[in-house]
């Protein structure tokens, strides 16, 4: 971190999540519910486990929180496993979890994972948050934890959202922004007060929000014209404004349009403009896929113009390529590049040989993304169960993750 207080701030909350996650891990353990890791496809003389495991449902989205997952399954049930320190996976405990675990009856059409909270949008547009709400992340007029999904004010028009370790965004049909939670950075893109917002509150009067990403102090989002914007703490060039100043409101990144998307890390950027990956901000691990200290503007992550999706947490980032293979770089303590190695990255390499990728990818400790057959892979970090394969043994490769039938 390029700021002394900054870097104290960033000591302690990784400091307070690895103590929270080790408490849980040790006083609750993990519950290991029905789940099969299966690691190719099944044939004819398939056994019962494999039988079961091609019956199980497929997933058509996924989120990596601080030590959990989260997926949506095709028939709209959601899933939640791992680390449940502040009840964020929303079962109603706060009971770790080393397998997939529905989260109630009801259909949902959109989730995202914080540290330790998550929200999600229902199939008739409510939003709903659990989990750890310190800073009011969870937008439900408290301070209070839920280990059980709360709604989120009356609304039915929200279209998405997305959580990060303490504020959370969301953005509604009409194109509407709104974000909640800590605000000690201007995270929140409403100016510098209020400190603590536990209830939503529009960003601005623009009405063409098509995708928002919350990092840790600051946020980005993409408007319908293509057109990239960021706001909140600039300590390390992440709002790649060519600056180190901190921005209250939503600030242009340049002048450029097809912009399609983005992705905020603790302290980095990273987006996808007309098919190039481009990344900004600290880049201590290598999470901007350059060598060097940190970018203020925004820099090309070599030549390839076939990027199609960006993912980025903490302090490495996952892109998906239109041929189909997943690539990932910067920290990789736990195998979270998903290579078959712990070795840092400062420029893309490829997670496993498969080329069938396709839909969500997610990345913060651990990674996680869905083939074409609508079948989810996780790697990385799993102190918490979060890899969802009933253990807590880290991989460094893509392993299958199967939800009960």
């Amino acid at each position: 971190m390029s700021g002394y207080q900054d870097g104290r701030l960033r000591t302690r909350w990784r400091r307070a999540t690895r103590l929270l996650v080790a408490a849980a891990a040790m006083s609750a353990g993990s519950l290991v519910l029905t789940a099969t890791l299966t690691a190719g496809t099944a044939n004819a003389a398939a056994g019962p486990v494999e039988r079961a495991a091609l019956a199980a449902p497929t997933v058509t989205s996924v989120t990596a929180g601080g030590a959990h997952t989260c997926a949506i399954s095709t028939d709209g049930g959601l899933w939640c496993w791992g680390s449940n320190y502040g009840g964020q996976l929303g079962d109603g405990t706060t009971t770790n979890r080393s397998a997939p675990a529905r989260v109630g009856t009801a259909t949902w059409t959109n989730v995202d994972a914080g540290s330790g909270h998550t929200c999600a949008v229902r199939t008739d547009g409510t939003l709903w948050c659990w989990g750890s709400n310190f800073r009011g992340q969870l937008g439900d007029g408290t301070t209070t934890s839920r280990s059980a999904p709360v709604q989120v004010g009356t609304a039915t028009t929200w279209a998405r959202v997305d959580a990060g370790p303490s504020h959370t965004c969301g953005i509604r049909t009409d194109g509407t922004l709104w974000c909640w939670g800590f605000n000690r950075t201007t995270q929140l893109g409403v100016g510098a007060s209020p400190y603590v917002a536990n209830t939503p509150l529009q960003v601005g009067t623009a009405t063409d929000w098509v995708s928002v990403s919350t990092g840790f102090g600051h946020t980005c989002g993409i408007r319908t014209g293509g057109t990239l914007w960021c706001w909140g703490s600039s300590s390390d060039g992440q709002l790649g404004l060519g600056n180190l100043a901190p921005q209250t409101a939503p600030a242009q990144v340049g002048t450029a349009t097809g912009w399609t998307g983005v992705a905020a890390g603790y302290a980095h950027t990273c987006g996808v403009r007309s098919g190039a990956l481009w990344c900004w901000g600290e880049n201590g691990y290598g999470q901007l896929g350059v060598s060097g200290t940190y970018r203020t503007a925004p820099v090309q992550i070599g030549t390839v113009t076939t990027w199609s999706r960006i993912a980025a947490s903490s302090d490495t980032s996952c892109a998906s390529r239109t041929d189909g293979s997943v690539w990932c770089w910067g920290k990789n303590s736990a195998g979270q590049v998903g290579d078959g190695s712990t070795t840092h990255r400062s420029a893309p390499v490829q997670a496993g040989t498969a080329t069938t990728w396709t839909g969500g990818l997610a990345v913060t400790d651990h990674g996680c993304g869905i083939r074409t057959d609508g079948g989810l892979w996780c790697w990385g970090d799993n102190s918490g169960g979060q890899l969802g394969d009933g253990t807590t043994v880290n991989r460094s490769t893509p392993g299958q993750v199967t939800l009960p039938a």
